[in-house]
């Protein structure tokens, strides 16, 4: 399994749709998600900055499986009208630094 610390971050103005939108993810979404592997996705809003910590059997395989979904497909066009900038989820993520267990 892998975990992933990931960033992205909301137009101004964006707060409150962002947070409505996210109160009720698509059932048909987060089945595909769970299906390819993501077994939790955690999002913390600070402001316009978002964090994410992703858990998921296998990262590249789950975007390459999520590539083109139509559920992935109709969440992305909402969420990009939200979003400033580029999503780092190619990335690989944020470097991580130290962890305490």
């Amino acid at each position: 399994m892998e975990r992933l610390a990931l960033r992205s971050r909301l137009r101004p103005g964006c707060e409150r749709v962002y947070d409505e939108v996210h109160a009720s993810v698509p059932a048909e979404l987060e089945a595909a998600m769970r299906e390819h592997g993501v077994r939790s996705w955690r999002i913390w809003r600070d402001g316009l900055d978002l964090f994410h910590v992703v858990e998921v059997d296998d990262y590249a395989a789950f975007q390459a499986a999520m590539k083109g979904h139509p559920a992935d497909r109709a969440w992305q066009v909402r969420m990009n009208r939200l979003l400033d900038g580029d999503f780092d989820k190619d990335t690989g993520g944020l470097k991580l630094v130290w962890e305490m267990q």
